[in-house]
């Protein structure tokens, strides 16, 4: 079984992060969101992974944060995209790296806590048994959907059960849903996907959307099967699902301290405490991560908080945040709820006349206290 990550896409609202870097490598506790995908698919045991990318627009990034694989001892591959045609698109573009193999199709800007090995098993598992009297060619299922509850499913692409529990259809964005069940960005697809991508037309909005080639594959009397999702499910392409993604995660977290802490510095509970990094008569409360050779000076940093590498926090009080790296704090108070991009400033100057200064670029946002 083979994996195909979706990294394209602008990622417009993340905007103005993600006008300088992709959606998929902004940071949930200092480790970027498609290392967590990569992680997924290892973890399922699949070691052969196709990553669609952006061309000419955040891929070349994606390539070099990621790699060849060899840090996972996987080998990935990349599939230039030259526009977002939809997700059904990058599959159609994926069968030279496809071919008949059995694939997850994994989205790079979700985040699951359920362990995709389980899924990926009962797929398998699906596959092999043997079919019983009256089943025959619908026992092996084309395709397994993942399926979560969600409050507003207009949002998202819906599936309908019948009465034995068994999807019969898939529709994108209703106005009026079938049911509460939205597709959780994570597919398991046999070669039958490949006929049914080349099959559908685009939708309304030019896109070859993946519910259409699934309801071909019901249409043609193939059978999906579904689960329903197990724990958190979040795309982090908002800034509030991204904190809120950041704060799971870092309840997650597992102690260290590999930098300095010096006498006057408290830290308290669940902390990471990167390597280089530098405490000095500053507070941390967990959980939190600190990045790489960041330093904080009489600083109080507050729970679920990531901040990433190369930071400076002087005289600064931040919390339920993540700053990205090489950004600096000082003289600034209760900054929270905040995403800081790379090379951030926030500072208190002291220059007179008193007044807050601005330089933001599009699409920022400001809530001042």
């Amino acid at each position: 079984m083979k994996g195909l990550v979706l990294s394209g896409g602008a990622g417009t609202r993340l905007r103005p992060i993600t006008h300088t870097s992709a959606k998929q490598l902004v940071p949930i506790a200092n480790k970027p969101i498609i290392f967590y995908v990569v992680e997924q698919l290892v973890g399922a045991g699949i070691t052969e992974i196709g990553i669609v990318i952006s061309e000419g627009d955040t891929g070349d990034e994606i390539t070099a944060a990621v790699g060849d694989g060899s840090k996972w001892d996987v080998h990935i591959t990349y599939i230039p995209q030259d526009a977002p045609l939809g997700l059904a698109h990058c599959v159609l573009i994926s069968h030279a790296f496809l071919g008949d193999d059995d694939f997850v199709m994994y989205l790079g800007d979700n985040m699951l806590q359920q362990d995709l090995r389980q899924f990926v098993e009962r797929f398998e598992t699906e596959r092999s048994r043997p079919p019983t009297l009256g089943e025959r060619d619908r026992v092996t299922p084309a395709a397994q959907i993942l399926l979560a509850h969600v409050s507003d499913p207009r949002q998202f692409g819906v599936a309908e059960l019948d009465a034995d529990g068994d999807v019969v259809r898939l529709v994108e964005k209703p106005q009026q849903p079938p049911s509460d069940l939205a597709l959780a960005g994570v597919y398991l697809f046999d070669r039958r996907i490949n006929d049914a991508v080349r099959s559908i037309e685009p939708s309304a909005r030019g896109e070859l959307e993946i519910t259409d080639a699934i309801q071909w594959l019901l249409d043609h009397d193939l059978r999906v099967v579904h689960e329903v999702l197990e724990g958190w499910w979040i795309d982090t392409g908002k800034k509030d699902p991204l904190l809120h993604c950041n704060r799971l995660v870092l309840d997650m977290l597992v102690p260290r301290t590999d930098g300095h802490v010096d006498e006057q510095s408290r830290v308290e509970g669940r902390v990471v405490i990167e390597d280089g990094a530098e405490l000095v008569n500053s507070v941390v409360r967990g959980p939190a991560i600190i990045g790489s050779r960041t330093r904080l000076v009489d600083t109080y940093v507050g729970p679920y908080t990531s901040i990433g590498p190369d930071c400076q926090l002087i005289d600064a009080e931040v919390e339920h945040s993540v700053v990205l790296a090489s950004s600096t704090i000082n003289g600034v108070h209760r900054i929270q709820d905040s995403l800081l991009g790379r090379e951030s400033e926030v500072v208190r100057s002291g220059i007179r006349p008193g007044a807050t200064r601005l330089m933001l670029g599009d699409h920022s946002r400001v809530d001042l206290e």
